[in-house]
């Protein structure tokens, strides 16, 4: 990529997995977390020079509205004390609407205009994906209420809005559903469990972000 682009203004970070049977990624991450939050989380740090040189630029992180259900679990971040399939994604959802809140914070201060560098989450809705492929009874409720469910264009409307959206040029460390702005749960706005947070994935991942 490097090699290749001299710029880079938006960089939507989208990858994600739900509903897994439990496992965990080659760097023995449990699944979830490893892919939903660590990944973006590395990739982040990885082109933030880049970001940082290309200014203005923007950071948007695809959370979603199961980020209620979530908890940061320090005690047991890689669920071999006790697992749920459907807790594990709302915990990583949890803490894509966390890295998004530390991350703005650490950004503001950093540049003469907070509109030179962003960084918001979304939920993007409900969308008929493959995302539930993992679980049967989830699968056949999608084919059911197929009808309510947003197309993928529908669903990528939000993270399109984030990316480009003029009115949101200062806007940072916000969490938006239908192209506005929408509610946190209080523990996606706890300070202190977001440096936490923050700190953990530096260490777990072997880097160092300061």
């Amino acid at each position: 990529f490097f090699a290749e682009e001299k710029e880079l203004h938006i960089l939507i970070n989208n990858a994600g997995v739900m509903l897994c049977p439990y496992s965990k990624t080659a760097d023995g991450f449990e699944m979830h977390l490893g892919v939903n939050h660590l990944g973006h989380f590395l990739l982040t740090f990885l082109l933030l020079e880049r970001l940082k040189q290309s200014a203005p630029a923007r950071i948007v992180n695809v959370s979603s509205l199961a980020h209620h259900g979530g908890r940061i679990r320090f005690h047991d971040l890689h669920g071999e004390k006790s697992y749920s399939c459907g807790l594990a994604y709302c915990h990583s959802k949890l803490a894509n609407v966390l890295f998004t809140r530390e991350l703005a914070r650490r950004l503001q201060g950093k540049f003469l205009r907070q509109a030179e560098f962003t960084a918001n989450s979304l939920h993007p809705g409900s969308v008929s994906s493959e995302l539930v492929r993992h679980s049967f009874v989830m699968t056949w409720l999608w084919k059911i209420f197929s009808f309510f469910l947003k197309t993928p264009w529908e669903g990528a409307q939000t993270s399109i809005y984030c990316a480009v959206a003029e009115e949101l040029e200062s806007v940072t460390g916000q969490y938006f559903s239908d192209c506005q702005p929408a509610y946190v749960s209080p523990r996606g706005r706890d300070d202190e469990t977001a440096r936490k947070l923050w700190n953990v994935s530096c260490e777990l991942l072997g880097i160092q972000w300061d």
